[in-house]
């Protein structure tokens, strides 16, 4: 019985180190993409560590015990859902929301998102039947919700987009490099 726990035990512990090493992996992944070097060179050093523990404890005597590779294997699928879930709350990055709205709302709109502290650009547009102002703003990925909830509670008749970017240089709220 003993051992018994002590098998189950091991099984349980793989997992939850797989799991937790390939969330980092992803966390990591995100980083480096989005120009934090240093801070996804760190995690790579803590992943890469728990990686040679972790194989070295399934692969030992692997073959009288195969289902060690199961759960490892199991452990990899679960952890990329969870990285992703982490990666999403993380919400590290900078996004571009581009908003679409008739002109006679748009100004109303820009104004609102520049009392909440926002930076947002106005362009003149035309869509099928009436003029439209395009509002543009670069903004930390973790805000987006709100300031999409936001758009909606005063404009219903908008087209919202959100774009991943990578910011160089200037702009309001956007730090210089």
């Amino acid at each position: 019985m003993q051992n018994i726990l002590l098998t189950l035990g091991m099984y349980l512990l793989i997992l939850a180190v797989k799991i937790f090493e390939v969330t980092l992996a992803t966390t990591r992944i995100v980083l480096i993409t989005k120009g934090e070097k240093a801070r996804g060179a760190l995690l790579a050093f803590f992943e890469a560590l728990i990686w040679v523990v972790l194989v070295s404890t399934v692969l030992n005597d692997v073959s009288s015990d195969p289902v060690k590779i199961l759960v490892y294997a199991l452990g990899f699928a679960i952890g990329n859902y969870v990285g992703t879930m982490a990666e999403e709350r993380l919400g590290v990055g900078t996004i571009k929301i581009e908003v679409i709205v008739k002109e006679e709302d748009g100004e109303n709109l820009a104004n609102a998102l520049r009392n909440k502290g926002l930076g947002v650009t106005v362009i003149e547009g035309e869509g099928m039947n009436n003029k439209r102002h395009v509002l543009i703003m670069h903004v930390k990925r973790k805000m987006a919700s709100e300031i999409i909830e936001f758009v909606k509670e005063i404009e219903e008749d908008v087209v919202i987009t959100v774009h991943e970017i990578k910011p160089i240089y200037g702009g309001f709220g956007v730090m210089k490099k």
